[in-house]
């Protein structure tokens, strides 16, 4: 079966207009005849139901006893609001904005009061329900608001009979029991891992707990306030149901794309429902919320990234059958049930669109002329509202979940390339490529870049690191191929670096990062550092590569201060070579490189995949004192061409490819998206003087990578992705690259202590993405440009994943 991919970027019409294009055009994405959105990946929305518009991504919905009224949590990147809704008509009754929240909601006695996570602020919001409006009333506080104290309230559960609230924590893994009379904690039980929502017995006796970063879910007795049990089930479990009498437990696993069902009398697992579209599909299908139908013979299961409903029947325990799929919108993250209907929030919405003139401006006033739209608030959520669909409804459901879904396991198996090509047909196949050598740089657009280069599709005047600035890059582009539709499946370093590394990015990431970019708390722990709960089931490349008996070395990638962030590439990284530390030039970073590469070379133990970090594009904007952004990226762009040409002018030169990406692209101007990005593929067997328009992304540069090193797809995304076989040719052409000199002083510094330069003395620049996204790069745009230019408004949208042909037998 099929999945769908978690966003996608909405493309205006006419962004390409002008391209001279090596294949014909496919077709454009954009509402089709069928009044279905084509997502330019070559997926497919068509949500089922009526839609209302929500707030900024809802990660949860909660249903009132009696099922009158519901409520929704929105927490993302922007304005983090509780709304209370009619729940027969979806109607807004009424919101409240919070300072930070993030997924707990519960009603307490009666109905009349609700109770709201506030995320990293440390304190659970209280709302009184009068006349159908929320009333903010003194909250229940259990520590210092972040930084002072790391708690993260996450889920919430009420006990009616006792006036007693229970949250649990994802920050210091803790179940926190509260008097709500008297807004008293009255104990701390520490829980095994990071925990995600609770919910209590019927009898109040149990409150169950999914261990969101422990694979399990753990029983507290709420008589002996103990912990006594922990059932362990698939990984990331995190929104649960019960059945009204309490005999079963129904677990969402997001990544592993299962729902677990737990017999709580015998506190084990019974059955396992794969939720996802296709048996033993990848991670990609982020189960992430479950339902009860009124009489508990239905359950619902929302798949976050396949953008459906899947449905089982669980009447009989123990035989539990599938029933089918319901589209929904993009990325649902909640599923309830009201009567005989659903009610569905979609955390992204129906599309993703620009912010054309209301997008970036260095010289507009925070309060003039409304907000600055940024890509992190973009996202317009809605709430589905739909009966429970018969059996004839559910089969046209289901088969329009497929049409809208490029995954297969046919494409999983054998991806659209042409026999003897460089890039296997198959994954095992041989291929003439032994050595890769992925590079990893940070956070730039293909105009900022390359929009000068008149072979391709740039605008010249967004163009900041043009050819006088990066030389190299141009060179490469020129003298092999120049890819000008280039996507990058993240939207930050945060969610980039995973991205890069699994062509997945878990609900962990996707449900924090926002609140953690947007100051409400917590810190940047995406690269390893954190644990299961932000990794990926099956790990990363160098996991895979491990697996397959493939060698790998990394030169900075999740690497910090001289240690790996994850056990598996210990030993396998370059204890010399420093990862992102912008003190240190890139320059010098190759030369590390090159001392070590020729070490390995001599003995025979060049390994084949080497991942290289290489982050000074970043740049430190306009910081007094600090490298100009030119000196910043030129250094990047030098350290790049000694690289390719020494690797060039080696022996195994003739069997291997350099790889290059961004991480993401931030927040720089590009007249297509600010999605688009540079990427180049060096290498004997890699196309000369070759532009492709193709549409590409993330995710199809590591199943090209993976499909030469003889790896697994990590995820249904890159297992639907299209290879960047074109860019490749059976026929070799081993001259080497000549680096090109620098044109600029490498150790230029910014003088100017202008207003730009003040701004900049604020920034963090010693973790990826601590400086605030949209005020460093209209900085490094000021810093180039003139203290008194003005940045062009990015066109931008939410995410982009590379079109896909479906396979024949789809058809």
């Amino acid at each position: 079966m099929r999945r769908f991919l978690i966003s996608a970027l909405m493309v205006a019409g006419g962004a390409l207009a002008g391209c001279t294009a090596s294949q014909p055009a496919g077709p454009a994405p954009g509402e089709l005849a069928t009044g279905a959105v084509r997502l330019p990946n070559g997926w497919q929305l068509t949500p089922a139901g009526r839609q209302i518009p929500l707030g900024d991504l809802p990660l949860n919905l909660v249903v009132a006893p009696g099922g009158q009224r519901a409520a929704v949590t929105n927490n993302g990147f922007g304005p983090n609001t509780i709304q209370l809704l009619d729940a027969a008509t979806g109607r807004i009754l009424d919101q409240q904005t919070v300072p930070a929240a993030w997924v707990g909601l519960a009603f307490g006695a009666r109905n009349q009061t609700l109770y709201a996570s506030g995320g990293e602020s440390n304190r659970i919001h209280c709302f009184q329900i009068k006349n159908d409006k929320l009333v903010p009333d003194s909250a229940l506080v259990l520590g210092q608001p972040w930084p002072r104290q790391k708690i993260g309230v996450a889920g919430l559960a009420f006990d009616a009979r006792r006036q007693r609230l229970y949250a649990v924590t994802r920050e210091d893994s803790t179940l926190y029991t509260l008097d709500v009379r008297t807004r008293a904690t009255l104990r701390r039980t520490k829980l095994p891992a990071e925990a995600y929502t609770a919910v209590l017995s019927p009898d109040g006796r149990q409150l169950y707990v999914s261990l969101w970063g422990g694979h399990a879910v753990s029983i507290y007795d709420t008589q002996t306030q103990q912990l006594t049990a922990q059932i362990p089930v698939e990984s990331h479990p995190n929104d649960m149901v019960l059945t009204r009498n309490g005999a079963r437990l129904f677990v969402a696993n997001a990544n592993s794309n299962s729902v677990s069902v737990i017999d709580t009398r015998t506190r084990r697992v019974t059955e396992t429902l794969s939720a996802a579209l296709f048996p033993q599909a990848p991670a990609g299908s982020t189960s992430n919320g479950v339902a009860l139908s009124k009489d508990e013979k239905q359950l619902f299961i929302a798949n976050a990234d396949n953008n459906c409903l899947a449905v089982f029947d669980v009447a009989r325990a123990g035989a539990s059958r599938s029933l089918g799929f319901i589209p929904t919108g993009w990325y649902p993250t909640a599923v309830r049930t009201v009567g005989g209907g659903l009610l569905i929030t979609n955390g992204k919405g129906l599309t993703s669109r620009p912010n054309g003139h209301d997008g970036p401006n260095p010289t507009r006033q925070k309060d003039e002329s409304g907000p600055t739209e940024y890509i992190a608030g973009l996202l317009g959520s809605t709430l589905s509202l739909l009966p429970v669909p018969t059996e004839a409804q559910l089969s046209a459901f289901s088969q329009q979940v497929y049409a809208n879904t490029p995954y297969s396991k046919a494409r999983e198996a054998q991806p659209d390339v042409p026999a003897g090509n460089p890039v296997p047909r198959r994954v095992g196949d041989a291929s003439p490529i032994k050595h890769v050598f992925y590079i990893v740089k940070e956070n730039r657009t293909y105009d900022q870049v390359l929009g000068d280069m008149p072979e391709g599709n740039g605008d010249q005047s967004l163009c900041l690191f043009g050819e006088d600035v990066t030389p190299n890059q141009h060179a490469l582009a020129r003298e092999f191929v120049l890819l000008d539709n280039f996507y990058v499946d993240a939207e930050v370093s945060a969610d980039g670096h995973n991205w890069s590394m699994a062509a997945y990015a878990t609900d962990y990431v996707e449900k924090t990062w926002p609140s953690n970019y947007s100051g409400r708390g917590g810190n940047y722990d995406y690269e390893g550092g954190r644990g299961e709960v932000a990794v990926p089931k099956d790990g990363f490349l160098w996991d895979y590569c491990q697996r397959a008996g493939r060698s790998f070395r990394s030169y900075g990638e999740f690497v910090f201060k001289g240690k790996a962030t994850v056990k598996t590439l210990e030993g396998h990284f370059d204890p010399n070579y420093i990862g992102y530390d912008l003190s240190v030039r890139d320059v010098d970073r190759e030369k590390a490189w090159e001392q070590d590469f020729d070490r390995l070379l001599t003995a025979g133990q060049v390994p084949a995949l080497s991942i290289i970090r290489l982050p000074s594009d970043h740049t430190a904007g306009a910081r007094l004192g600090s490298r100009t952004p030119q000196a910043y990226a030129a250094d990047n762009d030098l350290a790049v061409g000694r690289l390719v040409e020494h690797l060039s002018k080696s022996k195994i030169w003739a069997e291997s490819v350099v790889m290059i990406v961004e991480d993401d692209a931030q927040n720089g101007p590009d007249h297509v998206d600010a999605h688009r990005s540079t990427a180049y593929l060096i290498g004997p067997h890699v196309k000369r003087s070759t532009v492709v328009h193709d549409m590409y992304s993330t995710s199809g540069m590591l199943r090209t990578l993976e499909l030469i090193l003889g790896l697994p797809p990590m995820s249904q995304y890159d297992a639907a992705a299209t290879p960047l076989w074109r860019c490749f040719t059976p026929q070799t052409d081993a001259r080497p690259f000549a680096a090109r000199p620098a044109r600029l002083n490498l150790d230029a510094k910014n003088t100017a202590f202008n207003q730009p330069a003040r701004d900049a003395q604020h920034f963090n620049l010693t973790r990826e993405d601590a400086a605030p996204d949209l005020e460093f790069n209209q900085n490094i745009w000021q810093a180039v440009r003139g203290e008194h230019s003005v940045m062009p408004a990015p066109r931008r949208s939410a995410f982009v994943k590379t079109a896909v042909k479906k396979d024949d037998d789809d058809d």
